[in-house]
């Protein structure tokens, strides 16, 4: 099996192990903007970009050191995963005995109800907990087994949403003074949505929990150390990385007028997801690619391989972005059924060209990972952060979300060009530069072609996204040929 095709094939299975969960908890979507008032969608926006952020915390970097230290000193694989497990298992235990004790300062903080507080935080420990043996899935090549849990996980997550909003309901209404109707919340309904991921996420800590004692806990003080070495670098990263995810959430919440914020925050919040075709690609790809770009790293055309691997991650992603573009009332209807949503409709592009820079960006950072500069991963994340706040502060005031979205957007373009430029610095690669600006730009011209000028016309979108695909296969064909025949 040539790499490509070993590459393609973990980054299908690891794309279904994302997309088909992903695809399934699409179908919350509409259920939660069905459901819930914007206001309370914003609520539940507003705690899971807190999510975010707690996420990267708690993982501190450790994942990527992970793959770095069982690559770079394979005789101490074992003491890798030990330390990593034994790291990650006491500070996210510590973490939510400390903040369960400081739970009602916190929600005094954040003005959330306390309650909120408690789940989310459940939510993180038992997710943290996780993260070391989905990392040990995917470095032993076991992508069935990590794909089979991920997906289980979302098919609880959903099952339990569609009972407690759409079942418990009818059970409480029709047996009154009976155990359902002492559950049932006919207020707080958004709390709902994080008691299924406490469910969710306890369940697949118990599925993942024989791997505990399969990697064994131990400390290794000096590994522990070069790990955290490394890791310091990533986290900043993470953490600037979750700033230009979440917080343009949390950020609406506290620039707009107290009046309206909440449903600013989940008319954004619920269009916004409308980018998650993107998200989903990019993610999938990302956890297929990882692996691959260390394994390789060593390989004699390695460079060679990441430069084409970045060219077709483009031509997809530049195909996702103007599907989307072209068919957007199809799938407006398809994820946001109620109508009080569509008003930010105008957000989509940005973020759907966003996500698709973040995913090239990822493409781009092999050259830190691989060369351990990864010092530098942070201090273009940090840009990014900075970019994402000056912007965010400058332009909600003024337009709303819309400004948070073109924050996001200039966010991760630069971030994915100061990649590129110091990438060919310190580890040049020859990437097809003309071929992949031209696809992004003809991409970018044709969706706006469709979406501003046509209004969404379907005859002049889809052909204008026959003509796209027509190019690529004239340009491509025969190097994808080669490819196939290897």
């Amino acid at each position: 099996m040539s790499i490509f095709q070993k590459l393609f094939k973990q980054t299908f299975i690891y794309g279904l192990a994302t997309v088909l969960p992903r695809a399934l908890a699409i179908v919350l979507v509409p259920l939660y903007t069905e459901v819930l008032e914007p206001s309370q969608f914003g609520i539940y926006a507003t705690l899971m970009s807190y999510i975010i952020l707690g996420n990267v915390l708690l993982s501190y970097g450790m994942e990527t050191a992970f793959f770095r230290f069982i690559n770079k000193h394979p005789e101490e694989k074992k003491n890798v995963q030990s330390t990593a497990l034994t790291s990650i298992l006491i500070s996210s235990v510590s973490f939510f005995i400390i903040a369960y004790l400081s739970r009602e300062s916190i929600a005094n903080f954040i003005n959330f109800d306390t309650r909120y507080i408690v789940y989310t935080l459940l939510i993180l420990m038992l997710d943290a907990l996780v993260i070391i043996p989905f990392v040990w899935y995917r470095a032993n090549d076991k992508p069935l087994k990590y794909a089979f849990i991920k997906i289980l996980n979302v098919c609880i997550n959903l099952s339990c949403n569609l009972f407690l909003f759409l079942v418990l309901p009818t059970l409480a209404t029709e047996n009154s003074n009976t155990v359902w109707d002492a559950i049932y919340l006919s207020e707080s309904k958004v709390l709902y949505v994080f008691i299924a991921n406490v469910i969710a996420s306890a369940a697949t800590l118990l599925l993942v929990f024989p791997l505990y004692f399969k990697i064994g806990l131990g400390f290794h003080k000096k590994i522990w150390r070069e790990m955290l070495k490394y890791a310091f670098p990533v986290l900043i990263a993470g953490i600037a990385f979750s700033i230009n995810e979440a917080f343009d959430k949390i950020l609406l919440t506290y620039l707009l007028p107290e009046d309206i914020a909440e449903s600013e925050v989940g008319v954004y919040a619920a269009c916004y997801k409308l980018g998650v075709f993107m998200t989903l690609f990019a993610t999938a790809f990302r956890l297929g690619i990882e692996p691959f770009f260390f394994n390789h790293a060593k390989e004699k055309n390695a460079k060679e391989t990441y430069a084409l691997i970045t060219k077709y991650f483009t031509i997809l992603g530049c195909v996702i972005f103007l599907s989307v573009m072209v068919y957007m009332d199809f799938f407006k209807e398809l994820l946001i059924r109620n109508e009080a949503y569509w008003v930010a409709l105008s957000i989509v592009p940005f973020i759907l060209l966003a996500n698709l820079c973040l995913g090239i960006y990822h493409n781009l950072s092999v050259w830190y990972k691989v060369t351990d500069r990864t010092k530098y991963g942070a201090y273009i994340s940090v840009l990014g952060a900075i970019i994402t706040l000056v912007v965010n502060f400058a332009l909600i005031p003024i337009i709303s979300y819309k400004g948070a979205a073109i924050a996001t957007l200039a966010a991760y373009a630069t971030m994915m060009f100061a990649s590129y430029f110091l990438g060919q610095k310190y580890y040049k690669i020859p990437y097809d530069v003309k071929k992949i600006l031209g696809y992004l730009l003809t991409a970018i011209v044709f969706s706006g072609i469709s979406f501003y000028i046509f209004e969404r016309n379907l005859l002049i979108g889809t052909a204008l996204l026959l003509v796209f695909l027509f190019a690529v296969f004239l340009l491509e064909k025969g190097e994808i040929k080669n490819m196939i025949n290897k």
